[in-house]
């Protein structure tokens, strides 16, 4: 999936404005560059005037601040280095920490957006890619997962 659709789903299902997106990154890293203007031409359409690709440290960094501003932070852990490469399972994993998601709530989640999920095939979505049982995530099956969990946080 395109990270500036997945930066703007998540924007939804939280009702955060741009400065929050921006405070969100910085969690993770305060010296990260991101501003106002740039989460604005992330946000913005394909064909509109002024849209900038999101790039994958900036969605890694906004993840990363999401699940210490939904969580907290672990200071008896070390930082944990910010994701070079974002596949959609990565996001599946950091929206799964984020909001403190276990294995039933992702079956909820899934079906609440019309496309049950077996167990095997969640456990697949979070193993290691060098695993033989490993499987990547479909954009279809992440855009429905962000529906079903905005489903979830929103209400219905």
């Amino acid at each position: 999936m395109i990270n500036n659709d997945v930066l703007r789903s998540i924007r939804y299902m939280l009702d955060l404005s741009d400065n929050k997106v921006v405070e969100i990154a910085h969690l993770a890293d305060p010296a990260f560059a991101l501003e106002k203007d740039d989460v604005r031409a992330f946000l913005l359409k394909e064909d509109e005037p002024g849209y900038v690709a999101c790039r994958d440290a900036v969605l890694a960094h906004f993840l990363d601040g999401l699940i210490i501003h939904r969580r907290g932070r672990d200071e008896s852990l070390p930082r944990r280095p910010v994701e070079k490469r974002v596949s959609n399972n990565v996001v599946l994993k950091k929206l799964r920490v984020a909001f403190e998601l276990k294995d039933v709530d992702m079956h909820q989640v899934f079906e609440d957006a019309g496309l049950p999920v077996s167990k095997p095939e969640l456990s697949a979505l979070f193993r290691q890619p060098g695993h033989k049982n490993y499987r990547p995530c479909g954009d279809q099956l992440l855009r429905n997962f962000l529906k079903g969990l905005t489903l979830r946080v929103r209400g219905a």
